[in-house]
Protein backbone atom coordinates (compact mmCIF):
# COMPACT_ATOMS: atom_id res chain seq x y z
CA UNK A 1 0.00 0.00 0.00
CA UNK A 2 1.39 3.57 -1.05
CA UNK A 3 0.14 5.16 1.79
CA UNK A 4 -2.26 5.06 4.47
CA UNK A 5 -5.52 7.46 5.67
CA UNK A 6 -6.07 7.79 9.52
CA UNK A 7 -9.50 10.44 9.02
CA UNK A 8 -12.73 10.28 11.48
CA UNK A 9 -15.94 12.60 10.45
CA UNK A 10 -18.88 12.69 12.67
CA UNK A 11 -21.90 14.55 12.93
CA UNK A 12 -23.81 14.25 16.35
CA UNK A 13 -25.17 16.15 19.41
CA UNK A 14 -22.96 16.37 22.64
CA UNK A 15 -24.28 14.38 25.52
CA UNK A 16 -22.49 17.19 28.12
CA UNK A 17 -21.28 20.57 28.66
CA UNK A 18 -17.25 20.24 26.94
CA UNK A 19 -14.88 19.51 29.76
CA UNK A 20 -11.84 21.37 30.09
CA UNK A 21 -9.04 20.93 31.10
CA UNK A 22 -5.49 23.00 32.18
CA UNK A 23 -2.19 21.47 31.62
CA UNK A 24 0.77 22.88 33.97
CA UNK A 25 2.27 24.17 30.81
CA UNK A 26 -1.08 26.24 30.51
CA UNK A 27 -2.15 24.22 27.38
CA UNK A 28 -6.06 23.45 27.17
CA UNK A 29 -7.66 19.98 26.02
CA UNK A 30 -11.31 19.61 25.38
CA UNK A 31 -13.20 16.72 26.18
CA UNK A 32 -16.61 15.85 23.74
CA UNK A 33 -18.66 13.34 24.20
CA UNK A 34 -20.62 13.02 20.74
CA UNK A 35 -23.67 10.70 20.28
CA UNK A 36 -24.35 9.55 17.18
CA UNK A 37 -27.55 7.38 16.42
CA UNK A 38 -28.98 5.43 13.76
CA UNK A 39 -32.95 4.33 13.23
CA UNK A 40 -34.21 1.88 11.16
CA UNK A 41 -37.25 -0.06 10.87
CA UNK A 42 -37.49 -3.59 12.02
CA UNK A 43 -38.63 -5.95 9.19
CA UNK A 44 -39.95 -8.75 11.10
CA UNK A 45 -42.04 -6.43 14.12
CA UNK A 46 -42.38 -3.50 12.10
CA UNK A 47 -41.33 -1.01 15.04
CA UNK A 48 -38.87 1.76 15.01
CA UNK A 49 -35.59 1.16 16.14
CA UNK A 50 -32.67 3.10 17.28
CA UNK A 51 -28.78 2.29 18.30
CA UNK A 52 -26.69 5.19 20.09
CA UNK A 53 -22.96 5.02 19.82
CA UNK A 54 -20.95 7.64 22.11
CA UNK A 55 -17.67 8.93 21.01
CA UNK A 56 -14.70 10.39 22.93
CA UNK A 57 -12.77 13.77 21.25
CA UNK A 58 -10.13 15.28 22.44
CA UNK A 59 -9.39 18.61 21.09
CA UNK A 60 -5.55 20.16 21.74
CA UNK A 61 -5.83 22.88 19.43
CA UNK A 62 -6.53 25.90 21.28
CA UNK A 63 -8.76 27.83 19.23
CA UNK A 64 -10.87 25.10 18.73
CA UNK A 65 -11.03 24.83 22.62
CA UNK A 66 -11.86 28.54 22.88
CA UNK A 67 -14.95 28.02 20.40
CA UNK A 68 -15.92 25.12 21.91
CA UNK A 69 -15.62 26.63 26.01
CA UNK A 70 -17.78 29.97 24.43
CA UNK A 71 -19.84 28.36 21.93
CA UNK A 72 -20.70 24.55 22.79
CA UNK A 73 -23.46 23.35 25.42
CA UNK A 74 -24.65 19.63 26.05
CA UNK A 75 -26.94 18.77 23.15
CA UNK A 76 -25.22 21.21 20.45
CA UNK A 77 -25.08 19.95 17.48
CA UNK A 78 -21.57 19.27 15.90
CA UNK A 79 -19.68 17.79 12.88
CA UNK A 80 -16.06 17.28 13.55
CA UNK A 81 -12.86 15.97 11.55
CA UNK A 82 -9.90 14.54 13.11
CA UNK A 83 -8.10 11.10 13.81
CA UNK A 84 -8.18 8.28 15.59
CA UNK A 85 -6.01 7.63 18.55
CA UNK A 86 -5.15 4.91 20.64
CA UNK A 87 -3.50 6.09 24.16
CA UNK A 88 -2.38 3.71 27.07
CA UNK A 89 -2.90 4.57 31.03
CA UNK A 90 -2.59 2.64 34.14
CA UNK A 91 -5.99 2.47 36.37
CA UNK A 92 -5.78 2.76 40.12
CA UNK A 93 -4.78 -0.82 40.33
CA UNK A 94 -1.72 -0.77 38.44
CA UNK A 95 -3.44 -2.39 34.99
CA UNK A 96 -2.81 -1.51 31.88
CA UNK A 97 -6.10 0.32 30.27
CA UNK A 98 -6.51 1.40 26.51
CA UNK A 99 -8.58 4.55 24.98
CA UNK A 100 -9.60 5.13 21.42
CA UNK A 101 -10.69 8.82 20.83
CA UNK A 102 -10.54 10.85 17.91
CA UNK A 103 -8.57 13.36 18.30
CA UNK A 104 -8.01 17.15 16.86
CA UNK A 105 -4.54 18.66 16.35
CA UNK A 106 -2.18 19.83 14.06
CA UNK A 107 -3.28 20.01 10.62
CA UNK A 108 -6.43 19.24 9.23
CA UNK A 109 -8.75 19.10 11.94
CA UNK A 110 -12.35 20.89 11.49
CA UNK A 111 -15.19 21.68 13.72
CA UNK A 112 -18.04 22.88 12.42
CA UNK A 113 -21.50 24.10 14.63
CA UNK A 114 -24.42 22.95 13.03
CA UNK A 115 -26.52 24.88 14.92
CA UNK A 116 -24.89 28.15 14.67
CA UNK A 117 -23.72 30.39 17.63
CA UNK A 118 -26.83 31.35 18.96
CA UNK A 119 -28.07 27.48 19.11
CA UNK A 120 -31.34 28.01 17.25
CA UNK A 121 -32.84 25.47 15.07
CA UNK A 122 -32.07 27.83 11.70
CA UNK A 123 -29.24 29.11 12.27
CA UNK A 124 -25.78 28.88 9.58
CA UNK A 125 -23.22 26.51 10.63
CA UNK A 126 -19.78 27.93 11.27
CA UNK A 127 -17.31 26.22 10.57
CA UNK A 128 -13.33 26.16 12.47
CA UNK A 129 -10.38 24.34 10.82
CA UNK A 130 -7.05 24.24 11.98
CA UNK A 131 -3.96 24.07 9.68
CA UNK A 132 -4.07 27.38 7.82
CA UNK A 133 -7.28 28.07 6.68
CA UNK A 134 -9.60 30.59 8.42
CA UNK A 135 -12.58 30.70 10.26
CA UNK A 136 -15.84 31.05 8.24
CA UNK A 137 -19.54 30.72 7.87
CA UNK A 138 -22.12 29.07 5.64
CA UNK A 139 -24.92 26.99 5.63
CA UNK A 140 -23.96 23.77 4.33
CA UNK A 141 -22.37 21.81 6.94
CA UNK A 142 -19.21 20.82 5.36
CA UNK A 143 -16.22 23.45 4.52
CA UNK A 144 -17.34 24.49 1.14
CA UNK A 145 -13.97 26.14 0.44
CA UNK A 146 -12.06 22.91 0.39
CA UNK A 147 -14.74 21.27 -1.90
CA UNK A 148 -14.49 21.95 -5.83
CA UNK A 149 -18.31 21.49 -7.25
CA UNK A 150 -18.13 21.83 -11.15
CA UNK A 151 -20.23 23.79 -12.46
CA UNK A 152 -23.37 23.60 -14.47
CA UNK A 153 -21.46 24.23 -17.72
CA UNK A 154 -19.01 21.55 -17.21
CA UNK A 155 -21.49 18.70 -17.12
CA UNK A 156 -21.92 17.02 -20.32
CA UNK A 157 -25.64 17.03 -21.75
CA UNK A 158 -24.68 14.06 -23.57
CA UNK A 159 -26.50 11.25 -22.14
CA UNK A 160 -26.12 7.79 -23.45
CA UNK A 161 -29.57 6.37 -22.19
Amino acid sequence: MAGSLNKVMLIGNLGADPEIRTFQNGGKVCNLRIATSDRWRDKNTGENREKTEWHTVAIFAEGLVRICEQYLKKGSKVFIEGALQTRKWQDQSGNDRYSTEVVIQGYGGTLTMLDGRSGGENASGSSYNIGGASSSSSSSSFDQANQSMPSPSDLDDDIPF
